[in-house]
């Protein structure tokens, strides 16, 4: 892993072709943790969102964010009266990453929780955001209408907005 930090060479969409045992193997992990979820990522999630800022609309959310470093990075929601300043726990990680670590960073696994037992995939903006400096093939699991939900980035998110640099 860290080869691959110091190289900045980082898999990208085929990722997941060259190397199906590893998303398996994320996929499982993550899985064992959103059904028990006193454990891993998803506890790291729902602790986080303890914390959460939400006087609005009592709805507590608490995402973790896997870096390719090792580091897992959490956020909660913060709202305001405004809502539309809102941040949501997702991006409040991503934030909090990039500030802690710089704008290298990628993420191979996100867990998203909440305390109020109802859906909450990562909205629009925190897709597109995530999208800057995640893997292609990190799963992304949270709660769904119909249960834990975990699935690739790309799946989530498969016509994002890029842009070409020069």
């Amino acid at each position: 892993m860290r080869k691959r930090i110091e190289s900045g060479n980082w898999p990208r969409r085929n990722h997941v072709q060259s190397n199906p045992q590893c998303l398996t193997l994320k996929f499982h992990v993550l899985l064992r943790e959103q059904s028990a979820p006193r454990t891993g990522r998803a506890a790291q999630a729902q602790q986080a969102a303890l914390h959460s800022y939400s006087p609005y609309s009592g709805f507590r959310v608490g995402a973790a964010l896997l870096l390719s470093n090792g580091a897992v990075i959490t956020g909660t929601n913060v709202e305001n009266v405004s809502y539309g300043l809102t941040i949501c726990a997702e991006r409040a990680a991503l934030v909090a990453a990039v500030s802690q670590f710089g704008p290298g960073i990628r993420i191979e696994a996100v867990a998203v929780a909440n305390l109020n037992s109802a859906a909450s995939p990562p909205c629009g903006a925190c897709r597109q955001m995530l999208a800057e400096f995640t893997l292609p093939d990190a799963p992304v699991a949270f709660p769904a209408a119909d249960g834990a939900r975990i699935m690739p980035f790309s799946d989530l998110l498969p016509l994002a907005f890029e842009m070409k640099r020069k």
